[in-house]
């Protein structure tokens, strides 16, 4: 059974920072590519960070230069540092990977607000 379990949500004022965590289990990590995906209320999901199982990492533009992306294959677990939070980074943010398929963790609040 497949698991993707994130942790490290929070309330941070602006300008702050969180580390997002997800550990996976029930797939083959190493052979997947792992990201992140965030969905704000009333908008639609999207792409925040894309670390491919060669370590090949993509972000969308208005987290560039603030969040990096980043894997532990021993561990079985995948990171989004962020940095310089700003309001619009609020949303649930959602851990995916994928190899043949896509899987989905729950999701983890994100409240950027002073």
């Amino acid at each position: 059974q497949v698991q993707l379990v994130e942790s490290g949500g929070g309330l941070v004022q602006p300008g702050g920072s969180l580390r997002l965590s997800c550990a996976a289990s029930g797939i083959s990590f190493r052979s997947n590519d792992m990201g992140w995906y965030r969905q704000a209320t009333g908008k639609e999901r999207e792409l925040v960070a894309i670390i491919t199982s060669r370590r090949i990492t993509n972000y969308t533009d208005s987290v560039k230069g603030r969040f990096t992306v980043s894997r532990d294959n021993t561990l079985n677990t995948v990171y989004l540092q962020m940095d310089s939070l700003k309001p619009e980074d609020t949303a649930v943010y959602y851990c995916w990977s994928h190899e043949f398929y896509d899987y989905w963790g729950q999701g983890t609040q994100v409240t950027v607000s002073s």
